[in-house]
């Protein structure tokens, strides 16, 4: 690979990347596949209950932009270590005090959330600027697929912790925040971006984008709907404990593996408008088996809601689409970090509200119908990604091919 973009060596460069984003993969397979379960067998809170949670769960989402826009003086890798930290803080108050009182585990949640949310476009940014240009996806799938190799290993801990060795909840929260500080101290020894004239900007937002800021609303509800409800679907209809959870992810890490990488490239060759539109096709699907598994003459339809929750949970890759959508029509490189971050915020501006709506609607009508509802919103989805065009190549990408051809590669 050698030396280019102003002296950074991009072997070295990708090692790097590929220790945090594996330490993240590690922490979030602990993590996700303990929180529902966690909040469950500790609160006993209600599905109502769930549904509010997630909006100081999302708050930081929502304001992500903003804090972006506050530490605009901070580097791509100053902010990685900063985000990285809190995740780290927020997991170690959870595993030490998150169990005594509901509005202390609130607090530490908040932590968690902040870095976490934080870490999105900062990872993305990094990752879209360690691949040429025209194989960006194809990187990101590649990195995707490293990830969800080390998220098997967080869900494993997980499965055998929890089913075998009887770990307590706060050893995992422990395990995952180790993992996490080891994520922050990597991406802190990354080399500065290149090509990064002046500061960051503070906010971007452009009519330009506006096709972009639309399919992150419909990311935003799609997503909660799912994570907060999907798994609640299978812990309080189905009774399933984490060990079953952990399980399920290690699955759909698996075919992540080999399904992130392809997809990449496929988006690549086919363009983020196709990519996008079956993604919405394949959502409508799985809220179906969702919301009427229960329902169907299956001897088991509890493995309809496992497959289900495996899909939905290896399609939640097509999201690159959106970041190299952006890369493609961004007027400046600068605009990409800030863009991103205006499009977390939109998106968890949508997930703050879904949930506690969603929670309404399982109270008063049944879990079926707040699948029905996601379904719509897939519908919107594929509406608005139909939309997409392939953009034209603008100042910015002939200046950066212009180069590309000028520039003698060493040996």
């Amino acid at each position: 690979m050698g030396e280019s973009q102003s002296g950074r060596n991009l072997r070295r460069e990708l090692v790097l990347l590929l220790v945090v984003v594996g330490a993240l993969g590690v922490t979030s397979g602990i993590f996700e596949t303990t929180l529902n379960n966690f909040l469950s067998d500790t609160f006993d809170i209600t599905a109502g209950q769930r549904g509010k949670l997630e909006f100081p769960r999302e708050l930081p989402g929502f304001l992500v932009a903003a804090l972006g826009g506050a530490l605009f003086f901070l580097s791509e890798t100053k902010l990685g270590l900063l985000a990285g930290s809190c995740v780290a803080v927020g997991l170690a108050g959870l595993a030490a005090v998150g169990d005594r009182s509901y509005g202390v585990m609130i607090v530490f949640l908040l932590i968690w959330s902040m870095g976490a949310h934080m870490l999105m476009p900062v990872m993305s940014t990094i990752t879209l600027s360690l691949a040429p240009r025209g194989r960006r996806a194809g990187r990101m799938g590649q990195v995707g697929s490293a990830g969800m190799m080390t998220t098997i290993l967080g869900s494993g801990l997980v499965w055998i912790g929890l089913q075998y060795l009887h770990f307590s909840y706060r050893a995992m929260f422990i395990t995952a925040g180790a993992f996490a500080v080891v994520a922050a101290l990597a991406v802190s020894r990354l080399h500065p971006l290149p090509a990064r004239p002046g500061q960051r900007p503070k906010l971007v937002l452009k009519r330009r984008y506006s096709l972009y800021y639309l399919l992150c609303v419909f990311s935003g509800a799609r997503k909660q709907i799912f994570i907060t409800f999907g798994p609640w679907v299978l812990i309080k209809v189905f009774g399933e404990p984490a060990p079953t959870i952990a399980k399920l992810w290690i699955v759909a890490c698996v075919i992540g593996i080999f399904f992130q990488p392809r997809l990449g490239r496929l988006i690549d060759r086919l363009g983020e408008r196709v990519i996008l539109m079956a993604d919405a096709v394949v959502i409508v699907l799985i809220c179906l088996g969702y919301g009427f598994a229960e329902r169907l003459p299956l001897l088991h339809p509890v493995h309809l809601v496992y497959a289900c929750y495996v899909l939905d949970q290896v399609m939640f890759a097509c999201g690159m689409a959106r970041a190299t959508y952006l890369d493609k029509i961004a007027e400046s490189e600068a605009d990409v970090h800030a863009s991103l971050s205006v499009g977390v915020s939109i998106d968890h501006a949508v997930s703050m509200s879904i949930p506690v709506l969603g929670g309404l609607l399982w109270i008063r009508a049944g879990y079926p119908a707040v699948f029905v509802a996601a379904a719509c919103v897939a519908v919107g989805n594929l509406c608005a990604a139909s939309f997409l065009a392939a953009p034209r190549p603008g100042a910015r990408i002939a200046e950066a091919e212009r180069q590309a051809e000028s520039t003698v590669m060493p040996d």
